[in-house]
């Protein structure tokens, strides 16, 4: 029996995806998303699980190389991809089944050029005293740009000792400075779309604004439960997410919402697993608006911060709030005003609340233990979309 050979026909058959986002790419991701949950391909969370690397959006240079490590830690025979519009997704995914087949038949040939791969990396140790007087080994730590359910683009450079986390500096997130020329997509910010509409003139009405916003929640809370280990009910949040995007009816979904954040909201794992990680308290917004300067767009940058108070559990509770909420006005026709909110924050005047977010980062995550970062991180959710258009003269991450 031939069992390589079978088992190179089901990874063709059913290649796992290793899908990952450029800014500006999230009409794409959605798109990917939604169409590999529909044709029952699964997606890996890993290279060395994947036999796919899908890169959805447009080009982005800086984060070539990260794609390119992704790539050399995969097993072959594996394939790359990248789809650049919604509608293109369907034959790109096509054209991987078809060209693992072509690797398949040739017993196991990649279906690329192999590249060697390098050594590994370590992180480099010293010596220093711990916060109870000890001498730990100090572990220089990256985690970024590029992981599963990760804010695209955002690298933390961590310093820990033991498993706590003594320092934290953000670092390579693609945003323009004050000199640079614009962005290298034109789209505006995807989740919030409706809101840079009505502040352009255009007319939005309430319930589709709505209808963004609950969808935008829904993404989040996927990635930060996924995250937390809890696959179903991750995959619950963004096939409802896929079904408001949709247009789905609004009475179905929203008892579908109701009950998937009352199954949420009152698990006891969840919040036994979550409480007390990442607690960002009123007086700390402050100082992050404090550290960003004293004129007006701080002061903003502070109150951005600060709409995200709480620990862990009080943040997902909010956006399940918010998620419910949302689902009430889906069929609300009233104009949208200019002076809303989309789902992170104020996005008028070219601010971007998702800078806020990720200004606050190192505050959170210093004295955290290491394993509580991601989940840190995915509570907040930045936006790579808002934070590569974030106008610098309105309160940047800079």
């Amino acid at each position: 029996m031939d069992l390589t050979g079978a088992l190179l026909r089901a990874t063709a058959a059913r290649p796992h995806v290793l899908l990952v986002t450029t800014p500006g790419g999230t009409a794409v991701r959605l798109a990917a998303e939604r169409h590999l949950r529909r044709v029952d391909v699964p997606t890996a969370d890993t290279p060395a699980d994947a036999d796919v690397l899908l890169v959805a959006g447009p080009d982005c240079p800086s984060l070539e190389p990260a794609f390119d490590r992704l790539w050399r830690d995969m097993p072959a025979p594996r394939h790359r991809a990248r789809v650049r519009d919604t509608d293109a997704v369907p034959a790109v995914v096509d054209d991987c089944r078809a060209v693992l087949a072509s690797a398949t038949r040739r017993h196991g040939t990649a279906a690329h050029v192999q590249v060697e791969r390098p050594a590994a990396e370590l992180p480099m140790a010293e010596v220093g005293p711990d916060r109870d007087g000890l001498t730990l080994d100090r572990l220089h730590v990256p985690l970024g740009p590029v992981l599963a359910d990760w804010p695209t683009g955002l690298t933390l450079r961590l310093t820990v000792q033991g498993d706590v986390i003594e320092q934290a500096r953000v670092e390579g997130l693609p945003a323009p400075t004050a000199t640079s020329s614009p962005p290298f997509w034109a789209e505006p910010p995807f989740w919030a779309e409706p809101w840079l509409r009505a502040e352009a003139g255009e007319e939005v009405t309430v319930g589709a604004a709505a209808r963004r916003r609950a969808a935008a929640h829904l993404d989040s809370l996927a990635r930060l439960l996924s995250v937390a280990g809890w696959q179903a009910a991750a995959t619950t949040a963004r096939r409802l997410r896929d079904e408001l995007l949709a247009g789905a009816d609004a009475t179905a979904v929203r008892s579908a919402v109701e009950r998937f954040a009352r199954r949420v909201g009152r698990s006891r794992v969840l919040y036994w697993l979550t409480r007390g990680i990442g607690e960002l308290t009123e007086a700390e917004a402050r100082r992050v608006g404090e550290r960003a300067g004293n004129d007006a767009g701080a002061a903003w940058f502070g109150r951005a911060a600060g709409r995200d108070r709480g620990d862990v559990p009080a943040r997902y509770r909010a956006w399940l709030a918010a998620t419910v909420h949302a689902t009430s006005l889906l069929e609300d026709a009233t104009p949208l005003g200019a002076d809303g909110e989309g789902p992170r924050g104020c996005v008028r005047d070219g601010r971007r609340p998702s800078a806020a977010l990720v200004a606050a980062l190192p505050q959170l995550l210093r004295g955290a233990e290491l394993a509580a970062a991601r989940l840190i991180v995915a509570s907040l959710d930045p936006d790579p979309d808002e934070l590569a258009t974030a106008s610098p003269g309105a309160g940047s991450h800079g």
